[in-house]
């Protein structure tokens, strides 16, 4: 019984911790903390309703993946994404992406594409008609679909962290109906390739996307996004 007691103590800290580590991530990716911000224990603590403990292994993770800098007697500051990490995060993922479309071919379920087919059909709709709101949710549902069909988790996992790590950029990809359009019919071609197994196709498909997406964002305020201003 005790040594039971004992495993869900633990199990109760690291859960704690991680529910602590993905709020405060995602506020740092959504820019609710700008750059250089202070992150204090006892405020986050208090939102939170958590002691200081679980935030400061929080905070410890969160140095790890280089969004913060804790310095020691001072305090914790947000280092955040800077317009470099921006692109370094594209380029790193456009090759991986274009692997993930490629393992899909092999691995995909009939259920996940008929799931991209709808999610195309449906996109469609809203891109025609502006509905920028939905079709950033649809974007990201196309690529979690094709995230789940790679069949790896390693890779699942990676890709999944970059699309969060540009979180406050990515609805800028899409802030245009031009560009709503073609990002949709990039879907397309994309499902095409995986639905004929061609993972060569879908692999190349896969890499330009993500290219064109970045060169869209940059000309649709990606400074702007990561200003401090």
């Amino acid at each position: 019984m005790q040594e039971y007691d004992l495993k869900q103590e633990v199990t109760d800290k690291y859960s704690l911790r991680g529910r602590v580590f993905n709020k405060v991530r995602e506020d740092i990716l959504s820019g609710k903390y700008r750059e250089n911000d202070e992150l204090k224990e006892i405020a986050i603590g208090e939102e939170l309703g958590v002691s200081r403990t679980p935030v400061r292994e929080a905070f410890r993770q969160l140095e790890l993946e280089g969004l913060i800098q804790i310095i020691p007697n001072k305090g914790a500051y947000v280092t955040g994404i800077t317009m470099e990490d921006v692109k370094d995060i594209y380029m790193i993922r456009s090759k991986l992406e274009g692997l993930c479309a490629a393992w899909a071919c092999e691995h995909i379920t009939k259920e996940q594409l008929e799931e991209m087919e709808e999610n195309i059909y449906l996109a469609k709709f809203h891109a025609e008609r502006g509905h920028f709101e939905q079709m950033s949710e649809l974007d990201s549902r196309f690529h979690e679909i094709m995230y789940e069909a790679c069949h790896s988790k390693l890779l699942e996992h990676n890709l999944r962290d970059y699309h969060q790590y540009v979180m406050r950029v990515r609805k800028k990809t899409l802030s245009t109906v031009e560009r709503s359009i073609a990002c949709n019919a990039e879907h397309q071609g994309i499902y095409e390739a995986i639905r004929d197994k061609n993972a060569k196709l879908a692999d190349e498909l896969a890499t330009l996307h993500v290219h064109k997406a970045y060169e869209n964002m940059v000309k649709n305020g990606l400074r702007e996004a990561y200003s401090n201003e």
